[in-house]
Order: structure tokens, then sequence, then C-alpha cells
């Protein structure tokens, strides 16, 4: 499955729902070794190298659904992710990192000097789950909107972002998929899923 863009992510399945806090399931050695490694993944690339990996946990090569984003000064510099569990966590961050760094249609591939600058922050996903319009927690719930076959993704932290009450996120979301703004009220399917989500400076 292609990475997923995502500005500001096979059959679904519900699923024990953590958080998206500095506390969760990751330790903070297992958050800071998904950023190295997020971090090498660009460093690499960049100067065609092979990826060293290190000792990975059991814990860490688990299937899981994760975002990760770049920021330079700030800005996002980059969004990709896998919505679905389709590859060990630190394979899925080693390939969302290169995929936000060089493959965001949105933005110029990262330079060297910019990579050197980068924050990173990541965001691993539950699975998703069928949710109601109603049901849904701003700063908890992230959403994805399937109608034919447009769909549409945003993390749990993008209202926040930008001051966003429940309707709005609604629309919004519609709209990332391409969809009219209301389609969350008619035929469009509504989904939900949560993210542990941590970066450099929040560990």
């Amino acid at each position: 499955m292609s990475p997923l863009p995502n500005s500001s992510p096979g059959e679904t399945a519900a699923a024990p729902q953590p958080s998206s806090s500095a506390v969760g399931e990751y330790s903070s050695q297992e958050r800071e070794l998904l950023l190295h490694l997020a971090h090498q993944a660009i460093d690499t690339a960049l100067e065609e190298c092979e990826l060293a990996l290190p000792l990975i946990s059991e814990h860490l090569q688990q299937q899981r659904g994760a975002f990760t984003t770049l920021h330079l000064e700030g800005e996002v510099r980059g969004c990709v992710g896998y919505v679905f569990p389709v590859s060990p966590l630190f394979q899925t961050i080693i390939e969302t990192a290169r995929a936000a760094a060089f493959q965001d249609m949105r933005f110029l591939p990262v330079t060297r000097e910019e990579a050197a600058r980068l924050q990173i922050s990541i965001s691993i996903l539950s699975l998703l789950f069928p949710i109601k319009a109603e049901e849904v927690e701003l700063g908890k719930h992230g959403l994805l909107i399937t109608q034919g076959n447009r769909r549409g993704l945003l993390l749990p932290q993008v209202p926040a972002e930008h001051g966003w009450d429940l309707n709005t996120f609604l629309e919004q979301t519609c709209r990332k998929a391409g969809l009219p703004p209301d389609a969350w009220q008619h035929e469009a399917t509504l989904e939900a899923f949560t993210a542990e989500i941590f970066g450099e400076g929040v560990l």
C-alpha cells in the first residue's frame, strides 16, 4: 500500500484506543529510537548509503500504521504515513520519513542543509473503527472518510492546530477527500482512530 500524505496518515476492526498524549504504549527509549531511525533514514538517503539498523525489539516489529511529520523552523516540511498496519512499525517509520522528505508532492525534496535542522514527530495509529459524528472527540480521534474511491484523513492533533470545532473538522476531512463538505451526513463512511503522538522536545 502506498503511503498517504497528510496536510496540516485492509479490513478495519475495533481495537484498544491509545490516547494522543505524552504517556502511552511506547517507552521514552522506544520513542527516541524511532525518531533516530527517522533522521537516519533521511540522512542515509541523501548520502546514498545503507541504513545500519540497531537491535529492534519485538514490540517495534509489530505491524502498525503511522505517520511521520517533518518540521522546519516551526513549519510543516512534509508528512506521509500508512493508515493501515502493513509493515513492522520500525520499517514504517523508515519508509514514511523518507517519503515525507522526498515524495510529499506539496514540497520540494529536503536538502542536506535542511536535514540537519529538521524536527520530527511521529503518530502511531490504532486500528480504524466505525464512529458516528456525534461520538468524535476533538483531540482524541483522527478521522478517515471514504466514499467510492475517494478518501481523506486528518490526524487527531489537526483541529487543535487550526482552532476547529467538530463541524469544521468533519467538513475539512471531507474536503481532504475531494468530497462535498457535508458528505459525512450522507453516503460517506466515517471511521476514526487514535494516535500516540510524540516528537523531539515532547519525550
